[in-house]
C-alpha cells in the first residue's frame, strides 16, 4: 500500500511541480497529503470514500464485543 502512495504522490503532485526549495516542496506536500489525499481524494480499497471520511464512517460502528473468555 505504501508503495502506491507514493507512487500517487509522484504523479499526482511531484513530477507536476517545479520546486524553488526543500521548504517549498516541504509545504507543497504536505498540503497536498492534509488538504487533498486525506481530505478529497476517493480512494477505492475504502468504498470510493476518502480516508477522513472512512475514519468517520467507522468511529460511529459500535465496536466488536470481545469475549470474556480468553
Amino acid at each position: 500500500m505504501m508503495e502506491r502512495f507514493f507512487l500517487n504522490l509522484k504523479m499526482e503532485r511531484v513530477w507536476q511541480r517545479d520546486y524553488a526549495n526543500f521548504d517549498e516542496a516541504k509545504h507543497d506536500i504536505t498540503d497536498y497529503i492534509v488538504g487533498f489525499y486525506n481530505c478529497t481524494r476517493l480512494h477505492s480499497t475504502l468504498g470510493y470514500l476518502s480516508p477522513a471520511a472512512f475514519e468517520r464512517k467507522m468511529a460511529v460502528k459500535q465496536p466488536i464485543a470481545v469475549s470474556e473468555n480468553t
